[in-house]
């Protein structure tokens, strides 16, 4: 697969991201926190399964003990960040939450650069700081004092960045995106049902209140985007990765304005015009130069 085409699925995965946002906060509704992430992520583990089990027939080689450790690893990570990023919409609002997360899109090259000694393409850096700058137009360019939820909110932005940065790891050496995504979807999934049975209550009928978020998280949202993820990972490095997911920003506000009736602010038109010219930066500048991200061996 081409460079273009995996930073298309990437692009892709931040739409249905995008949309995603608005089930994601709405769900809360009617249930807990870590009942929804539990529920929507047992849910995508069973839709990608069978493709998994299938992948995992075909494979000519078995995975090594370091490479099922990576996939515990990413796991956590996406439990961590989607336990953060969940909670933290309880006590901060929709317009903090998806800026506070977009800084993960600027945490991301500098922990190449820190753990594993790769140094991403020049135009990387200066892309990153336009993404970010443009999120921050997007949510308005103003935000209130930082509570508890910022704070979470802020954690979950490092969680992000360091699932980001391992499937760019292990997703690459492994071959094996689907058996990925299996895997860290039922460690997320395990993990939320612990914490939701011992802190929150659990009843039917709010799940089925609930139903039409958790079946458009769990298929889309987490089932189908973070399967694009791994996939559109194995043919680009994670700096330009992370600029590229970073337009969930941009199709949440379209698609709350679509759906929730909200409206972009004026400087919100010119944040859009800074993600996109990002995007368009760290796909362009790398193909013309003949230069991609410079990597270390870590030993």
């Amino acid at each position: 697969m081409s460079r273009a085409k995996a930073n298309l699925l990437l692009l892709l995965a931040g739409a249905v991201w995008g949309m995603g946002f608005v089930a994601q906060s709405t769900a809360m509704d009617a249930i807990g926190p870590m009942l929804f992430i539990s529920l929507r992520f047992l849910l995508a583990m069973l839709v990608v399964l069978p493709f998994a089990l299938l992948e995992s027939a075909k494979a000519q080689t078995s995975l090594s003990h370091s490479d099922i450790k990576g996939f515990v690893w990413i796991g956590l990570a996406l439990f961590s960040g989607m336990a953060a990023q969940q909670v933290g919409l309880l006590t901060t609002t929709v317009t903090n939450a998806g800026f506070l997360t977009g800084l993960y899109v600027v945490f991301v090259p500098f922990l190449m650069v820190i753990f594993l000694r790769q140094y991403p393409h020049p135009v990387v850096w200066p892309g990153a700081l336009l993404a970010f700058a443009g999120i921050w137009l997007l949510s308005g360019g103003n935000l209130t004092d930082l509570n508890t939820g910022d704070a979470l909110v802020i954690l979950c932005a490092v969680f992000w960045a360091s699932q980001v940065l391992l499937i760019g790891v292990y997703g690459t050496r492994t071959g094996r995106p689907l058996t990925l995504s299996a895997v860290q979807f039922g460690i997320c999934s395990l993990l939320a049902f612990a914490i939701a049975l011992v802190s929150e209550p659990i009843a039917w009928n709010a799940i089925v209140q609930a139903a039409p978020e958790i079946l458009y998280s769990g298929i889309f949202s987490s089932g189908l985007a973070f399967t694009l993820q791994v996939i559109g990972q194995r043919y680009t490095s994670s700096a330009q990765a992370a600029i590229f997911l970073s337009s969930e920003a941009l199709f949440a506000a379209l698609f709350g304005a679509i759906f929730l009736g909200e409206r972009i602010a004026g400087m919100g038109y010119l944040g859009c015009l800074f993600i996109f010219a990002a995007m368009l930066a760290v796909e362009i500048v790398p193909a013309t130069t003949g230069r991609h991200a410079r990597n270390v061996n870590v030993s």
